[in-house]
């Protein structure tokens, strides 16, 4: 009788554990946890409630994190792939924005062709990298997690996921070097018309000097010729200056015009250069 009884106690026993984990083990609709990407695997990354750049793709009757990430996402060429509602899929060249990653909670819709897998939920998408970009991938239209650097032509950012996983994205850019590249051709081209520009105020202000030389030489040139057909009676040579400095006179009486005149004599006040007819009284 007793042991009767204890044989029912264990056989209830057994069968409420394997209800327990019957319970445990088919749990569906469980959103994985998001970790670091692996080449050529489609890896969940986040729940997010909003789909961002990845465009719809197809509804599939066995949607399921392989059949969206890797067969028909990957298959595309694309990096990113998502699921929601548990059936349809998107696929895409970037994550949602990083500020619409929410708890993994979210996404609680059973995949149709994997029910223990989340595939989303209403108005959430579980995303994955679909494993051809491990790091580049980039977050649409989200410019709040990344650390621009002027050194590189790449942008950095870090980023937590729901699932605690620390991913760091590199995402590489042009948009720093072309900046550069016309910074600099600016600064270029600003040089040159400055270099222009001096040269030009240097040449002018020569050209001013120069002029104005010449025109005080050819002044001076035509003073001196005016002065010279002064001197000469309008001959115009300039007067010799060998010998007497005097001017000659043809009136002037010749041995008169050889006397030399002392200065400050008493008979200076006389005119001793012409012949002079006086009349005295006998």
């Amino acid at each position: 009788m007793k042991f009767t009884t204890l044989l029912g106690v264990t056989a209830a026993g057994f069968a409420a554990s394997a209800v327990a984990a019957a319970t445990t083990t088919t749990k569906m609709g469980v959103e994985q946890p998001s970790s670091t990407p692996i080449y050529m695997q489609p890896v969940v990354q986040g729940c997010f409630s909003s789909s961002g750049d990845l465009v719809y793709n197809s509804t599939q009757a066995f949607n399921s994190r392989g059949e969206c990430g890797q067969t028909i996402c990957q298959a595309m060429g694309k990096y990113v792939g998502a699921s929601t509602e548990g059936s349809k899929c998107y696929c895409g060249d970037s994550y949602p924005p990083n500020s619409t990653l929410v708890d993994d909670k979210y996404c609680n819709a059973p995949c149709t062709g994997f029910g223990q897998d989340a595939c989303g939920g209403t108005g959430y998408w579980t995303v994955y990298n679909t494993g051809l970009e491990l790091y580049g991938v980039p977050y649409a239209n989200d410019t709040t997690s990344t650390t621009s650097s002027s050194s590189s032509s790449s942008t950095s950012s870090t980023t937590t996921l729901a699932g605690g996983q620390t991913v760091f994205v590199t995402q590489t850019s042009d948009t720093t070097a072309k900046k550069s590249s016309t910074n600099t051709a600016g600064i270029a081209a600003g040089a040159v018309v400055g270099v222009v520009a001096v040269a030009a105020a240097v040449g002018a202000g020569f050209f001013i000097i120069r002029r104005r030389r010449n025109r005080q030489i050819e002044e001076e040139y035509r003073r001196n010729q005016a002065v010279n057909a002064f001197f000469s009676g309008g001959s115009g040579k300039a007067p010799s200056t060998s010998g007497s400095h005097s001017i000659s006179d043809s009136r002037l009486d010749p041995v008169m015009s050889q006397r030399r005149l002392s200065d400050g004599s008493i008979a200076d006040n006389e005119d001793y250069s012409r012949r002079i007819l006086r009349v005295t009284n006998a």
